[in-house]
Formats: C-alpha cells, structure tokens, sequence
C-alpha cells in the first residue's frame, strides 16, 4: 500500500510538471499604463503658441486682430484671433484647419501672466486710443482637469494594490505556507517518516535518558501491546539540561526510530509583534498534527512561550501576548479536545522558568533530565564522533575522555572536528594524538599567542603567578591533579594551569577550602617574590569571590550564619528585587566571606614560604621551557601522595564511626 501511494504522489508530481504553465496575468501594468498615458490622450489637440506680452501688443493687439480673451485661472491668458485674420500669413500657421474645419476655433495664443491686476492694466493702456466696439472683452474662468483630480487619489491605491500583489506572489500565494496572509499558521517544519534516518544507534552516552523514551517509541510501533492492559502513554516528555547534552538529537533519534511524522519549531517561533499570531500559530500547528497523527511535536527552547505567567513581568518584558500563546498551548496539551496520537517533545536549559500549569501530569508526563556526561559516556560519544574520521594507530578512545571532564557531546564534537582541521593545517594524512590534545587546549584556553609582545619583567611575574598555583595545588591534596602549566598566552590569560578535575559528586568543606588556596596561589606567589601584587589575579579574585559565597551562602559551611541555604532551586524568587534575608544577615555575610578569603590567603603565603625554594625552581623552569608537565614538577616537589592520604582519611573516619557506634 505505502508504494502505491508513493507512486501515486510521485506521477501526480510528474503530471503537475508537465502541465503547461499559465501566462502571467499583466492586467495591472496595462492599467498603470493607460493612467500614465490619459493626459495626453485628453488634452486639447490644437496647437497653442506661446508668446510675450511685447509681441502680443506688437503684432495682434495694434493690428486689432483680436477676438476675445480668456484667463484661465488668473494665471493664463489664452487669446482667441478674429476668423476674418485666417488668411493672414503671420496668423496662418496657429489658425491651421483640424479635422477638416476652415480654421482653428482657439485659443491660438497664450500669456503667462504675473498677476490679474497688472495684465489689465496693461491692456487698457493699449487700448486706450480704441473706440469702445473695439476693445477686447476679457472674461475669467476657472478650470480642473477631472482626470487628474481623479488620478491624484486613484493611482496611489492602484499602486497599492500592485505592491500587495507583488508581495503575494513572491511569498507563495494564499495557498504558501509564509504568505501575507498566514502569519497566523505554524512555521513547524514537518520531517517525514521516510526522511527519519536518524536513530538510537547516532545516540551514545544517554543510556538512562534513552530507556525513558523507548516506551514512547514502542508505544507508536505497536499501541495495542500497551492499551489492552488499559496503560495510556504520555502525552508530553520534556528533555532539561545543559547546552550541548544532546536534548535536540535524542528527539529527533526517537522521531527516526519511531518512523512517524515529526514537527521541529522553536519556542521564540510562536511570538510575533502582532496579536494572537502566537496562540493561532499554536492551534494550526496542532491541527496539523492531529492530521498526521501518530506523530510526533518538538518544541525547542520551549521556555521562550513557557516561562511562569506574571512571574517578574516588568523586568522580563512578558506581555499578554506570550501568555496568551502559552495559555493555548496548555489547552491544546490537555483541552477538553483529544489530541490522540500526537505526543509534545520539549526540550530546555531553563526549567526552573517554566509555569508549573506546564509541568504538571497530564501534559508533560515524563521529566528526562540530562546531565553532562560521565568518562564511560564520554568515551561512548567519542567512538560515534571518531566514526567519519581517518584516525592514526596513536588514539585512544579511553584516554581522550579521561582529558575532557565536565565536557559536554556538543563540546566532544567540536574537540573531533577541531582536530581534523589542525591536522589538516599540519598536511597530515591522520589525525593523531597530539593533535586532539591541542584541540582540547583551544577548546579549554583559547588560541595560543605567540607573537604577542611581551617584555621580560611581565614574563617573570606571569611565571611566578602559575608557579604559585603549580605549588600550592600539587602540596594540598583535595586539589584536583595537575597536568600541566604553561606562560604562552591563549584567548585573554597570559597564563594558565591546566587540571584534571576528579568526577565526584559531593566535595567536602576542606576540599573547598584547598580550592581556594589554590586559586589564590598566584597572587600569594608575586606578594611573596616581588612585595607586591600585579592585576594579572583578576580571573583568581572572581572564582575565589564566587565560590566563597557558595560556601557561605549555600552549603552552610559558616558557623555563624549556621545550616542555612538561600538558594532556590525553583528559580521562583528574584534576588534582583529582594534578597531572601535581612540586612544585617548580608552584612555578616560579606564579613565571614572576607574572613573566609583572609584566612585562605595567609595559609597559602604560609604554604609559599616553606617551599620558596622550590617555587623559585618551578619558575626558572617555566621561563626556560615556558611549557612544564606533570613529570617536571615530580622531578623537583616528589611524587603527590594524594590517593593515598584520601584513602587513609576515609578509612580512618569509618573505623573511628563504626568504634564510637559500638560503643554506644
């Protein structure tokens, strides 16, 4: 049946083809022609001479050859010659016979006057030595041309009519989907089910995500299987988490292994400038889904119509307009109308925003919440990445995710295009190793600098500054482990420490502490070897202000302010307008904050001058390599006992509870 009909929508195409095509309907242009042309059509047909007054008085008035006078308008004069002159041989030319007529009734001859007065005056002085039967009368009329005065409010709305008739055209007709007049109809693109190619096998490192929407694909294959036991499937599954996890690929994965119709359209897609676009947009986008039902709706960014209706109005910018299009939404999602077999895909990096009428059961069902994923996902998504590249002996897969913590898939594809583009600047003919580890450094760091100027004292405090951080973080053990230090600048540092941040869940308050320490080791170092201090701390002093709050603030790491949190993980409250405590709480605040920097600094000047010595060699060694490795900085402080110390420190801490437990 699916090929019958193929090949029926394809000989139908072929017939639509072959039609000849209608000639293009040029009605107008004849139209704004004929308008153009009227005047001339309508005009007078005798010829008018145009003369001065000197020549007038000259040649027609003393010679009395004159019949009568018109002024048209108190601005023209037109002058009418005696039928008895026709013969004249000066009077012949403009008293020519039109038509067939024994001569040219007039006017023959016309003066442009400067004012009524002035040409009277002049003529009854001419006129003066006349007997009173021959003076010329003069008469005053008042003239409109009708086809002007017609044309004046005719032709703009001709010219009105074409430019909207041009707009039609080039925008597809009435029958388009972006026409003048479909504003109002949805902008979703429809995939079909044959153009569906992508599947869960083009999706890695989502596994737990990926169970959760099989059910829906399942649920589309074969229904019967599910509604025999009376089990109703979601009508709505929203994807949260950060940019790059992969939210978008997975819906569309579900799209292509369901092979069913699916709807992409963004959330900022609904809103226009005009009202109710977005709430008709909703409904036509609907319409169009129960048509193709089953099938399958993907709002992207859904928290640009989605956000909590009233929630900070003035500050956001939200109108009646959005909320009228998310109104819509939630009644199209679960109205007392049936939208079986459409299921609503959403995705967004801001659920905390959305209006709990959105999130509720009965419209989004299932919440999949992605995270940035783990070393073994990582190393998943890498193999699909690596699949279109020609690779060399050199690369492992495992080690490649072990360098990339806290990496995101969008992040690992950009690391795998990155490194094809730096091999093919080498000329290679694979990509190796050392290549994805350079596109790491400029994904992380930015772009090296090398000709950047920079003068020998300022490279001697740099290597100071990242000496003071290689210290400090390879004698304190919480300290995530160092990899490498370097003073070439990239992207805005002139320097920079690279670490291999261990995947923990939980971090202790001496783990935050030792972080600290060694976010503050750079500019603990220059007070230490120079007496005083650069601005080059500038990056430092933000993470250490940042992550002193969070202690204090958040995780009720203060004694003082004690086992409290401000935090609101509901995004509902708006810190902008009022804080969530009182002044003198954010006074104590600020004060243990302070203190709690303070005392993180002077440990680690303490830490700096017990181990001077070996922070002047880590120095010197950057200055002479400008690029130092974990084995050099072995080779000068000794292997880091880290793992060790942690794995004593747990053990101890359990065996001291489970003592004090049986004790009890």
């Amino acid at each position: 049946m699916m090929n019958r009909n193929s090949n029926r929508r394809s000989g139908q195409k072929k017939y639509r083809d072959n039609l000849p095509k209608k000639p293009v309907n040029l009605w107008w242009i004849y139209l704004f022609i004929l308008f153009l042309i009227s005047p001339y059509l309508f005009t007078d047909l005798n010829e008018k001479k145009e003369i001065t007054w000197l020549q007038f008085e000259q040649h027609i008035l003393n010679r009395k050859a004159v019949e009568r006078i018109e002024i048209i308008n108190n601005e023209i004069a037109e002058i009418y010659i005696k039928k008895e002159f026709a013969n004249d041989h000066y009077f012949k030319e403009v008293m020519k016979p039109i038509f067939g007529s024994n001569a040219n009734p007039g006017p023959h001859y016309t003066i442009t006057i400067g004012s009524v007065e002035s040409f009277e005056r002049k003529l009854d002085e001419a006129q003066k030595n006349f007997i009173p039967s021959e003076k010329i009368p003069v008469s005053f009329i008042k003239k409109t041309n009708w086809l002007w005065n017609i044309s004046a409010w005719l032709i703009p709305f001709i010219l009105t009519i074409i430019l909207w008739s041009f707009l039609i055209r080039k925008s597809g007709g009435l029958g388009g989907g972006a026409s003048a007049f479909n504003f109002g109809k949805s902008t979703a693109t429809l995939i079909d089910k044959e153009k569906s190619t992508l599947t869960f096998d083009d999706v890695a490192g989502l596994d737990e995500a990926e169970m959760e929407v099989r059910e829906i694909v399942d649920f589309l294959k074969s229904p019967e299987s599910f509604t025999r036991l009376g089990a109703k499937i979601p009508k709505g599954v929203i994807l949260v988490g950060p940019p790059g996890t992969g939210k978008t690929l997975l819906a569309k994965a579900v799209a292509g292994e369901a092979q069913v119709p699916f709807f992409n359209i963004s959330g900022s897609e609904f809103v226009e400038m005009f009202v109710g676009v977005g709430a008709s947009r909703v409904r036509d986008l609907f319409n169009r889904a129960k048509e193709k039902a089953p099938c399958i709706v993907f709002i992207d960014e859904i928290d640009a119509i989605g956000r909590s209706r009233g929630k900070g109005a003035f500050l956001s910018g939200a109108n009646d307009e959005r909320e009228s299009t998310l109104n819509q939404l939630l009644t199209e999602m679960d109205g007392f109308g049936t939208n079986s077999g459409v299921i609503v895909l959403a995705a967004t990096n801001r659920a905390d925003m959305l209006d709990p009428a959105l999130l509720r059961p009965g419209r989004f069902d299932r919440h999949i919440y992605l995270e940035l994923p783990n070393m073994k996902e990582r190393e998943e998504i890498f193999k699909v990445h690596l699949r279109t590249l020609i690779l060399d002996d050199t690369i492992d897969t495992h080690f490649l995710s072990a360098q990339t913590p806290g990496f995101s898939g969008a992040d690992i594809a950009n690391i795998c295009n990155e490194s094809a583009l730096v091999a093919a600047r080498k000329k290679k003919e694979n990509i190796g190793k050392q290549d994805f580890l350079e596109a790491i450094d400029r994904a992380v760091a930015g772009l090296e600098k090398k000709s950047k100027i920079i003068s020998v004292e300022e490279k001697k405090i740099i290597a100071y500054h990242e000496a003071g951080h290689a210290v400090v973080s390879w004698l304190l053990c919480s300290v995530d482990p160092l990899v490498k230090v370097s003073i070439i600048p990239r992207g805005k540092a002139l320097g920079s420490a690279w670490y291999l941040p261990e995947e923990k869940q939980l971090r202790s308050e001496s783990a935050f502490t030792e972080h600290l320490c060694a976010t503050l080791g750079g500019r603990a170092s220059e007070e230490i070897i120079f007496g005083e201090v650069s601005s080059g701390a500038l990056d430092d002093l933000e993470k250490v202000t940042k992550e002193a709050y969070m202690m204090v603030v958040y995780y009720g790491f203060n004694k003082k302010i004690g086992n409290v949190s401000f935090y609101d993980s509901t995004g509902q409250r708006n810190e902008a307008i009022q804080k969530p405590y009182s002044e003198e709480t954010g006074k104590l605040i600020d004060e243990e904050v302070r203190k709690l920097v303070n005392d993180a600094y002077e440990r680690t000047k303490k830490l700096l001058r017990l181990n001077r010595e070996t922070l002047q060699k880590v120095a010197e060694l950057l200055l002479k390599k400008e690029v130092i490795f974990k084995e050099d900085l072995e080779m000068i402080l000794g292997r880091r006992p880290i793992e060790k110390s942690r794995i004593t420190k747990v053990r101890d801490k359990i065996s001291s509870a489970e003592k004090n437990t049986a004790e009890n």
